[in-house]
């Protein structure tokens, strides 16, 4: 049961009660993903539980959970652009996405699955969770580059298939630029994202160097995404560039800490999301962590429905 439906119900229950239903933040544990980088932009290992400082709504939090270069299952979800303006370059991405899907498979935990979607004017999840190269590799075969970007929709709907899944989750996105045809916005898919606690790593593959004729607005609102949910952006060239971005992303899976609280004393307020501060008791490095968390939603507000899809 996701935690959207957790909430349906006990709305429900509470209404059937004739009482106003009310939510503890304080009963779920709240995981982060982390990666800590030195100076030089390596990740740094054998940092202790005690090394970390976690403030939620600027309350300072006990940790519960502590696990070092965490090995829980990885559930990726690898959103591919396959837009008119892709197809000169897509070949490239796609020999590059291969390599790294067959790093994934190569070693790390045997429960590691990924799924693989398509966006255009429409979002496709052409292979659903698996393990299986092969498929991945028919479905690759089978783009063909047409119509607009739907960016939004894509991570709306890969948000919530990655959702109720355990383990950790990450989204990556290989685009050339922003969004052009989605139904969902920039709210809706961040929202989603944060609350499947994902994180995602865009490969923004730039088919001008200069200014001109790029989706600048679209950059940065990648830019605000991948940093807002803990992970990074790559602006690779093609070839070896390219090949390096999809390993950085792997080193850095490879390199996670995991830190888990139950929210103690935090105030209530308004606004559902909390605010996450993450960082290091030692000088000199930097954390890369989701900025925060949906504590509760509004039990009167219907979930938000899934963006188009077509799965094949």
């Amino acid at each position: 049961m996701t935690r959207r439906q957790w909430l349906a119900l006990a709305a429900s229950a509470a209404s059937s009660h004739g009482q106003d239903p009310t939510f503890k933040v304080d009963v779920r544990l709240v995981r982060l993903l982390v990666t800590v980088k030195d100076q030089r932009g390596a990740p740094v290992g054998g940092l202790t539980r005690d090394d970390f400082r976690v403030q939620d709504n600027g309350i300072p939090q006990e940790l519960a959970l502590f696990e070092k270069h965490t090995e829980q299952p990885l559930s990726v979800a690898l959103l591919m652009d396959a837009s008119a303006s892709t197809g000169k370059e897509l070949k490239f991405q796609l020999d590059s996405a291969r390599k790294f899907l067959s790093a994934i498979f190569a070693e790390g935990n045997p429960d590691d699955a990924v799924s693989f979607y398509t966006f255009n004017y429409e979002v496709t999840q052409a292979v659903r969770f698996s393990r299986r190269l092969s498929r991945f590799e028919s479905a690759m075969k089978a783009i063909k580059p047409e119509g607009g970007t739907s960016l939004y929709d894509a991570l709306f709907v890969a948000a919530e298939d990655l959702e109720p899944r355990g383990g950790r989750h990450v989204i990556v996105v290989v685009t050339d630029g922003g969004d052009t045809t989605s139904v969902k916005k920039f709210p809706d898919a961040l929202r989603a994202v944060h609350l499947a606690d994902a994180a995602i790593y865009t490969i923004l593959v730039v088919p001008v160097p200069t200014d001109a004729g790029r989706n600048t607005g679209g950059e940065n609102a990648l830019e605000t995404l991948s940093s807002q949910t803990g992970g990074r952006v790559f602006a690779p060239t093609i070839g070896d560039p390219l090949d390096r971005a999809f390993a950085d992303i792997l080193a850095d899976l490879r390199t996670q800490y995991l830190l888990g609280f139950y929210p103690r004393n935090v105030p209530r307020t308004k606004d559902p999301f909390h605010r996450l501060a993450v960082n290091v008791a030692r000088p000199g490095l930097r954390v890369v962590s989701r900025t925060g968390y949906f504590g509760e939603a509004d039990p009167q507000e219907p979930a938000p429905g899934r963006g188009p899809l077509r799965s094949q």
